[in-house]
């Protein structure tokens, strides 16, 4: 087949199927920034993508449902803003997102029950901690720092952070000692019952 018959054909194809009412709906959605897996009652995707799911792959990450959010689906939740001071430069910013507990109610977490949360950021690095001590530090996933959204190569494009000045288990720790459960460049939340 000649180009020009191949653009006519893959064009009336493309006509067709748009004017079919079998053709299967297509649906635009954004990239998801954040995963939730494990244990959730409200999954709305399906396991591990060997082929698009590289990064969790090789972090060792595993599962057969999971909860995916996008941006926008991140922005629908009510934000909070804290004011920590952070250790990379001893100054208070203003870190804005949704509490971590109302992301994990959107991916179905019940949270009267005994949970570890595996918090793993884009580097590798999985900060684990229990959902009583998440819920006690009302800790947050900021997406936005003094007004910007984070990037990723910064801090972002989420963290998931406290107010260490206002905690009593963190406050009078040096800086660099605050923030060990905080993982920036957060992409994954493995829920597991303790």
């Amino acid at each position: 087949m000649n180009k020009r018959n191949f653009v006519v054909t893959a064009g009336l194809a493309g006509v067709f199927s748009a004017t079919s009412g079998i053709a299967a709906p297509r649906t635009v959605r954004q990239a998801t920034l954040l995963t939730v897996s494990g244990a959730i009652d409200k999954p709305n995707r399906g396991p591990l993508d060997a082929v698009r799911d590289q990064m969790m792959g090789k972090h060792g990450v595993q599962f057969s449902k999971a909860h995916a959010l996008d941006a926008a689906a991140l922005q629908r939740l009510p934000s909070v803003s804290i004011r920590p001071t952070l250790e990379y430069d001893a100054q208070r910013h203003t870190l804005e997102g949704p509490l971590l507990a109302s992301v994990l109610d959107a991916a179905g977490v019940a949270q009267g029950r005994a949970i570890t949360l595996g918090l793993r950021a884009v580097d590798g690095y999985n900060a684990v901690l229990s959902l009583a001590d998440a819920l006690a530090y009302r800790m947050i996933i900021a997406t936005h720092m003094d007004g910007q959204p984070l990037g990723l190569g910064g801090l972002g494009p989420q963290w998931a952070v406290y107010d260490a000045d206002a905690l009593p288990t963190f406050k009078d720790k040096p800086l660099k000692e605050r923030f060990a459960v905080c993982p920036w460049g957060l992409y994954h939340i493995d829920v597991q019952n303790a």
